[in-house]
């Protein structure tokens, strides 16, 4: 059904991959759908920012109209609207990610592309299939190790995306800083090639964010 998507997709990395390595393919994949989405990152962080600097009169806000649901969540909204924002600020990168996520997901899923065998299939990093999920490889101490370690690594830059939500925003719930950390599980279910790309997205997210934030 998505062989008109996924045919090109897979013709272009295996072709970088015969190049680069599988690795470095998955890596420049990853780098190109970021730089294609970096106009929407540096709009979100402009809405952001106006978010933030609107939270004491959404706290007034809350303050005068808490027993009345309906005016609050208008009076919050003409007051974003002014500034140009929303209360969902922010999401626009992670959703727009969505499909590339979902391209590579099935293309280190399919046994075949376009009526052709998917040769990715038969590509490794370290040891590691692409394709494989942390479940296939318990019992190949290897191939475990190799995919613990790329789940330490995207845990680190979840704890790290974790404290910079933090600094940002110091008001920010317990459940909004574990969100991050989601990618970890992510990665645990998802093909091998899927987690490498979490793990340079994520990293990529981390930084953007630091230096566009502080700007």
């Amino acid at each position: 059904m998505f062989d008109f998507v996924l045919d090109p997709a897979y013709q272009l990395i295996y072709a970088v991959s015969a190049h680069t390595g599988p690795l470095l393919a998955i890596v420049a994949f990853t780098v190109a759908v970021r730089l294609l989405l970096l106009p929407l990152s540096i709009r979100q962080s402009r809405s952001v920012k106006g978010r933030l600097r609107l939270k004491p009169q959404v706290d007034r806000l809350r303050a005068r109209h808490s027993r009345d649901p309906a005016r609050l969540v208008r009076e919050i909204n003409d007051l974003y609207a002014e500034e140009g924002t929303s209360q969902f600020a922010g999401i626009g990168p992670a959703i727009a990610q969505a499909p590339f996520l979902t391209i590579l997901y099935r293309l280190f899923v399919s046994a075949t592309i376009a009526g052709h065998a998917n040769l990715l299939l038969a590509q490794g990093v370290l040891g590691v299939p692409l394709g494989e999920h942390l479940a296939a490889v318990v019992a190949n101490p290897p191939a475990l190790a190799v995919y613990l370690v790329l789940l330490a690594l995207i845990a680190v830059v979840a704890w790290q995306a974790s404290r910079l939500m933090g600094r940002m925003d110091a008001s920010s719930g317990r459940l909004v800083r574990l969100m991050p950390y989601g990618t970890v599980a992510m990665a645990a279910l998802l093909p091998f090639a899927a987690g490498i790309y979490l793990l340079i997205s994520t990293t990529w997210t981390t930084v953007e964010r630091a230096v566009l934030y502080a700007a």
